[in-house]
């Protein structure tokens, strides 16, 4: 995987890359890089990285047998996406009773929250994410637009179902964003590889 993921080096992961990232697992993250683990974006980005290795590998293989035109670009948008999102981009204002206190969520662990929340889904695998409308404003209706693969053998309208409620959950848990909708586009359908009977 590390071919995949040369050429993505987000500039909100406190001086890191993905690429060093996926290193960073591959080592199972000895020595220790306070750097990496002190950083709220390299966080979030680690935990996707780690959501999607659970998957890939069967996914690949199985895809090379049964797709042979097929690129790993699939793999590739998807880490640049978690590149991207783990950016802290805006602020999510969090009420408190005391006048003195700013509470707040930063948009990228929103957005991390929401992909951990779709990744939790089975037969499931989260691409883009994307947060539409104010969010820096209390009670503005915010629309969480989704890219979504499958499975074969999904229901897709069931997959989409499952991850619209796996994820307003999360949302209505951990923060007070109005949720308009949550829009899930099913762009791809993926094979898995099937395990072998013990019996044979």
């Amino acid at each position: 995987m590390s071919d995949i993921l040369k050429g993505f080096e987000p500039d909100d992961l406190d001086g890191h890359t993905i690429d060093e990232l996926s290193d960073y697992l591959d080592s199972g993250r000895l020595p220790v890089i306070a750097s990496i683990e002190n950083s709220p974006g390299c966080q979030i980005a680690l935990s996707a990285i780690e959501r999607l290795r659970a998957v890939s590998g069967s996914l690949l293989d199985t895809d090379a047998l049964n797709e042979p035109s097929r690129d790993e670009s699939w793999i590739s948008g998807i880490l640049n996406r978690i590149g991207l999102e783990s950016r802290a981009g805006r602020e999510i204002p969090i009420q408190h009773p005391s006048p003195a206190a700013k509470l707040s969520l930063t948009e990228g662990a929103v957005r991390g929250l929401i992909r951990a929340a779709g990744d939790s889904v089975a037969g499931v695998l989260i691409g883009r994410c994307q947060l539409v409308g104010d969010v820096s404003v209390p009670g503005e209706p915010i629309t969480v637009l989704l890219d979504v693969s499958v499975f074969w053998g999904e229901s897709m309208q069931g997959a989409a179902a499952r991850v619209r409620s796996a994820i307003y959950a999360e949302l209505l848990r951990h923060t007070e964003l109005t949720i308009a909708s949550i829009d899930v586009n099913i762009h791809d359908v993926h094979f898995i590889k099937s395990t072998p009977d013990e019996s044979e």
